[in-house]
């Protein structure tokens, strides 16, 4: 029942920081947050409410009370804590939650900066990023909710122009002027003008009223608002953007953009009257073909606020028959007889999941070279009475096992995409390998191993976490999707590419640290980091 507004402001003064800050943070409780898996305008950085949740307290539809994880690191058991995070209220009832901070950054610096359209404001988003600097805070308005909300705030935005970004840095005190000279510098390279660096605590809260203010202003002009919720990566955001512009047009709505360009997450505001059937029949049919746009650009239907009842028809276009029955699979396991919010996340027409036709292996030990060919050997080897023991040697030593499997065909980088900072690779892909390619690059991922022949299946099936983990989070926060090839055939993909995505059940979260026990994964999508400038 905690507010999350009071925890910041408690634990502030205690010298640490706690970074979900979502707009509704003055009304919104933690058990709400947490079950949203809420985010804020400083998720680029920092993350979301799941990557501080360490563990839960439960009430299960059955009157049992169970706890998963707790105040300390890495239980051994699977992650269902990860997965309660974002239920939205379907797998159980939290009570408790134990909830990790961090040092709060000793210094912070914010600017405003106006830019002739959004499309330059996200090349020079791009451009900072690339830069190989990670700020806290990357918001974006366009002109048409700048001059909104300006008549209701007077926050001083820059009206005339496309677009404003607010950036924000924090960290050490000595480093940020150095910092903020760079981006600024970025800023007027890539078209930026008007460029206001806050020089008091006074003005950066004048900068961010206005971004705060957007429901305010809106309340004066229209009855009511329809704000939409969608993520696309990074790259896709200009192009997303452009069309979300065509499809209001189209129907004849008015719009506005405010979004978190560091991370994708798009809030189209539109203007409506909830009394005006006809009006609100055009407004449906605007956020039912964005919804659709942001799924062809392989982003999510809901980035920070859930699925509910509204996007539950979605859910199809999103994840096949296999992926949803994966998270039924879930549901059925905590809440077999649907009592926990019946009627969400779930569309009530659901398409059939598909299996893989048996196919026994034909090598011993078994390597297959795609996620069909393993889940067909699995319900092969399932129909023999055999069971498999995965490995990533080459030539697994234990011969107990009746059929040992191996990673070794499942390597190399599959796609790399620095712009929007991820990389998929196959799951019998070498760290070094990895880190060895991503270096030419200039990036990184979470993942380090003393052992030079450690894959990256292996480490996330055994939640090997480094010293790393205090600055770039653990595995489990890392990894934002896997394929996996299911026992009874199924392969399902867990997760999305985009950092941002709430559209269902948290799977990943689940295979790391399984040991292999749940599926096999064949292959991972990892964040990557900017490397280090100096150590």
């Amino acid at each position: 029942r905690l507010v999350n507004w009071p925890i910041a402001g408690i634990v502030r003064k205690a010298g640490f920081y706690s970074p979900p800050d979502p707009a509704s943070q003055r009304a919104s409780g933690l058990g709400g947050n947490i079950g949203e898996n809420s985010g804020g305008p400083h998720c680029f950085k920092y993350g979301v409410t799941t990557n501080y949740v360490t563990g839960l307290e439960v009430v299960l539809a059955n009157g049992e009370i169970i706890q998963f994880g707790g105040p300390a690191l890495d239980y051994p058991e699977y992650d269902f804590c990860g997965a309660m995070v974002g239920s939205e209220g379907t797998l159980g009832i939290f009570t408790k939650a134990f909830v990790r901070f961090i040092p709060d950054p000793p210094g912070v610096r914010t600017m405003m900066v106006a830019f002739p359209s959004l499309e330059a404001a996200g090349n020079a988003v791009s451009a900072v990023i690339a830069a190989g600097l990670t700020p806290a805070t990357l918001e974006m308005m366009d002109q048409k909710i700048m001059g909104i909300i300006e008549e209701y705030s007077n926050a001083g935005l820059p009206v005339n122009a496309g677009a404003g970004l607010i950036v924000e840095v924090d960290g050490y005190v000595e480093g940020l002027d150095s910092q903020v000279e760079e981006i600024a510098d970025i800023m007027t390279n890539n078209g930026g003008f008007d460029l206001r660096i806050a020089q008091s605590e006074a003005e950066r809260t004048q900068i961010w009223y206005g971004r705060k203010s957007v429901a305010g202003a809106f309340a004066r002009l229209s009855p009511n608002t329809y704000l939409v919720d969608v993520t696309v990566p990074r790259s896709r955001l200009a192009d997303m953007l452009t069309a979300v512009d065509e499809v209001c047009a189209r129907h004849n709505v008015q719009a506005g953009h405010v979004f978190h360009a560091g991370d994708g997450n798009l809030h189209p505001v539109i203007m409506c009257d909830a009394r005006d059937e006809e009006l609100m029949g055009r407004v449906f049919a605007a956020c039912d073909e964005i919804i659709e746009l942001c799924v062809d650009r392989k982003g999510s239907i809901t980035g920070e606020h859930g699925v509910g009842i509204e996007k539950r028809r979605f859910m199809p276009a999103m994840y096949s028959g296999s992926e949803l029955a994966a998270m039924l699979d879930l549901k059925a396991i905590f809440d077999p007889d649907n009592l926990l919010n019946p009627g969400k996340i779930f569309p009530d027409n659901l398409p059939a999941p598909t299996y893989a036709a048996p196919e026994p292996p034909t090598t011993t030990p078994f390597a297959p070279t795609t996620a069909t060919e393993a889940a067909a050997a699995f319900v092969a080897l399932g129909q023999q009475g055999q069971n498999v023991r995965i490995t990533s040697q080459t030539e697994p030593t234990d011969a107990t096992a009746p059929t040992p499997l191996t990673t070794r065909n499942l390597s190399g980088i599959q796609e790399f995409a620095p712009a929007d900072l991820y990389v998929t690779v196959g799951a019998g892909t070498t760290v070094a390998e990895l880190t060895d390619f991503l270096r030419e690059h200039k990036l990184q991922t979470a993942l380090v191993s003393p052992w030079p022949d450690a894959t990256v299946g292996s480490l996330l099936s055994t939640n090997v976490n480094s010293p790393q983990r205090t600055r770039y989070g653990a595995l489990r926060d890392s990894l934002l999707s896997t394929t996996v090839a299911l026992a009874d055939g199924r392969v399902i993909q867990a997760g999305r590419v985009v950092v941002k995505n709430v559209a269902g059940y948290d799977l990943p979260k689940l295979f790391v640290g399984s040991q292999g026990t749940l599926g096999l994964m064949t292959d991972a999508t990892l964040k990557l980091y900017p490397l280090p400038r100096a150590q």
